[in-house]
């Protein structure tokens, strides 16, 4: 047994099933962060193996080849050429996907060349005899020198096997798949005398792409002649690859076997109904309207009972616990707060759910190809789409995911608009208010009116992104063109281990990076509304008996008590501030308790919901009615509703279009390097939404 854990890499093409097994490598002992000083995310996770051995596995981002065109395939390559970094690997398990071994070696024997120990992992194999594929496992583990573990994530078969090959990494084979000198004899001879302690393909990797090696830097190396103009070097990566793939057909020619009379496939009977220039998109369309439709129906039981549950708690804690700013700072601040955010966790569950889903099923894929004819007509390629659907979960990561995109000028429209893309924070806004001011009906019988208002919105946002883009497009001079590659993964069902890591990952980070901004606003903004300066405040008892002696009304103590909470609302700290910001935001339908939810919810977009939930206990006295029902009995001075059919509408469209992110701002200034473009994204987006919200509500009311 070693005290000691086996630091494994996790490496892939994209669509192998690399997280697939990494999820039954793992289980829930995984942890996401990013690399240092990059916004490329990093998962890694701990592995329990036989004999009391622990590894620890690296999961790398997706990448075809060492030849990196992104940053993410940066990332791989600088791992495995400084043995100095803390995460370098001690062997290297590379996935690859039964069907496609052929493009999927290519990687492999380039990190085999880099002389780490590599295990090949052959994936998906309950499909072999669907494909009517047959592998010769010796003879590949013998031309391939390495071992395989040919493993079926889906039926948990061949990982047992693979966490014994991880033990035994010691007596794998180093040795090389090509010889590097067959590339050019001349040059890589001239290499190796210049440089004979370092591996051969490494310097290549030094010379051909733009990363360090341990304390060789490639000054160094250009500085002994070995510098070739680009042109060269493209020529000598073509031959390269020319070489590694005569290499690989030759042992597939005799380590594999593909019989089609045998195979059983479907996919293109499904791609052709999937893709259709016109049945795909009503397929789409359709898909998008059960998500929404079953984010309203079926998780309004489980919101409601949490709801109440909340209500109920609050009010125990101001009956049961002794009266004092203690239990006034958790009945009245941080349970209603942390409750107008749990409240909202099954609609954010199956939106996760759905999303998942798609990606695992290989449909997403065909969105992406599907709407690729669109978003070329507006600048964009089908690239931009991962990003845009990707916004749907959380702007922040969708727009690190455009580094994908090699050509600036479709990256950067891309990451200008993204944040139009309704994302999962808006969600509770958006819920709460469709449930106040949209009536729960049914469309011939099947369709719920609060569901389409929510598909509706999605739509807005989504077309607005795209328009944005065609104006940008037009506006920005930055040339450039590239083209669009799509793989197109094989249909299959979800793994239901990986869609419930998927959920509940996301989940738990939207619930807590949220929760931790809420908690701290909550108790900020209870210390606001429940101080406030001068004597209106200190002597609110006595001025609302004074008023109401004065105009001849007859309270109980029970309405003097309310009155006087109202009126100590109004002139806290809190409300000051709400007061003065209310001449901006009345032409929109809002008081200024609203106007506080606003500016609080820049910090984050869902804080709006638990602002309100926060500002409405205090200035009531009865803490047992859930938010919703606060919310809905508002009244602004003149008797009105505050949230009615004019003013929900103006505010779900302002949520739509205004850049009511904070961190959004601060990742578009790291992803271009200059506060130019995130400026330009708060004042466009702020001031459209701004002027969209204004005219609804005056056409409206």
């Amino acid at each position: 047994m070693s005290d000691q854990s086996i630091k494994v890499a996790l490496i892939g093409n994209p669509n192998t099933g690399k997280t697939s097994v990494f999820n039954q490598l793992t289980g829930l002992k995984q942890q996401v962060g990013n690399y240092p000083g990059i916004t490329v995310e990093k998962k890694t996770g701990t592995c329990s193996l036989p004999l009391g051995f622990k590894a620890t596995i690296l999961d790398l981002p997706g990448t075809y080849s060492l030849n990196a065109n992104s940053i993410d395939e940066n990332v791989v390559i600088e791992l495995l050429m400084n043995k100095n970094d803390k995460d370098f690997p001690d062997v290297v398990v590379l996935v690859t996907d039964v069907e496609n071994l052929k493009r999927n070696l290519l990687l492999f024997t380039q990190i085999k060349d880099l002389e780490v120990p590599t295990i090949l992992v052959i994936n998906m194999a309950d499909r072999m005899e669907m494909k009517g594929i047959t592998l010769n496992i010796p003879y590949l583990e013998e031309h391939l020198k390495t071992k395989i573990a040919l493993v079926s994530s889906r039926k948990n078969t061949g990982i047992e096997y693979l966490k014994k090959l991880i033990i035994d990494y010691n007596s794998l084979s180093t040795a090389p798949c090509l010889n590097a000198s067959s590339i050019d004899k001349e040059y890589f001879d001239g290499l190796r005398k210049a440089f004979p302690t370092q591996s051969l393909y490494k310097l290549w990797l030094v010379i051909t792409q733009d990363v360090n090696f341990s304390n060789l830097q490639k000054n160094v190396v250009e500085t002994q002649n070995f510098a070739k103009p680009n042109a060269e070097l493209k020529r000598l990566q073509q031959k390269e690859t020319i070489k590694r793939y005569q290499f690989i057909n030759d042992v597939l020619k005799e380590g594999r076997t593909i019989d089609t009379a045998n195979a059983k496939d479907i996919r293109a009977k499904l791609d052709r109904i999937l893709t259709h220039k016109f049945w795909g998109y009503i397929i789409f369309a359709a898909i998008l309207m059960l998500i929404f439709q079953s984010i309203f129906d079926w998780s309004s039981y489980p919101m409601d009972w949490i709801d109440n549950t909340f209500a109920s708690l609050s009010a125990y804690t101001a009956t049961h616990l002794p009266a004092g700013v203690f239990t006034d700072l958790l009945s009245q601040g941080i349970i209603p707060g942390i409750g107008g955010i749990v409240i909202f966790i099954p609609q954010i569950a199956f939106l996760f759910l759905f999303i998942s889903v798609l990606e695992e099923s290989g449909y997403m894929s065909r969105v992406v190809f599907l709407m690729d004819k669109i978003m070329r007509k507006f600048g964009l390629s089908g690239k931009s789409v991962v990003p845009l659907i990707s916004g749907t979960a959380c702007a922040i990561p969708a727009i690190m995911a455009t580094r994908n995109i090699e050509n600036w000028k479709e990256r950067l429209i891309t990451i200008l608009v993204t944040p139009f893309t309704t994302c999962s924070a808006r969600l509770p806004v958006y819920s709460i208010i469709i449930a106040l001011v949209i009536p729960k009906t049914r469309i011939f019988g099947v369709f719920n009116t609060q569901g389409l208002t929510l598909m509706f919105l999605y739509l807005c946002g989504f077309g607005m992104a795209i328009f944005s883009a065609y104006i940008l497009n037009k506006i920005l001079k930055i040339k450039g063109k590239t083209f669009f590659i799509v793989e197109m993964p094989n249909y299959k069902l979800p793994l239901f281990k990986n869609v419930a890591l998927n959920v509940i990952e996301k989940t738990k980070a939207f619930v807590f990076g949220a929760g931790k901004i809420i908690l701290a606003i909550s108790v900020i903004l209870w210390f606001l509304a429940s101080y406030g300066p001068g004597k209106n405040f200190s002597n609110a008892h006595t001025i609302v008996q004074n008023e109401t002696m004065k105009a001849g009304k007859n309270l109980t103590s029970v309405e003097i008590d309310e009155a006087t909470a109202s009126y100590k609302l109004e002139n806290s700290y809190i409300g000051i501030m709400g007061k003065s910001i209310e001449p901006v935001i009345k032409p929109l339908g809002y008081d200024w308790k609203i106007g506080i939810a606003i500016i609080s919810s820049f910090a984050a977009r869902e804080v709006f919901v638990g602002t309100l939930a926060t500002i409405y206990s205090v200035g009531d006295s009865d803490n047992e009615d859930p938010i919703k029902e606060k919310m809905a009995a508002e009244m602004a001075p003149d008797g009105k509703k505050i949230f009615n059919f004019a003013s929900g509408i103006s505010l779900l469209l302002f949520y739509a279009f205004a850049m009511q992110c904070a961190s959004t701002l601060a990742i578009t200034k790291k992803e271009t390097n200059t506060w130019k473009w995130p400026t330009f994204q708060l004042f466009f987006m702020s001031g459209f939404a701004y002027l969209v919200a204004l005219i609804a509500y005056q056409v409206l009311k």
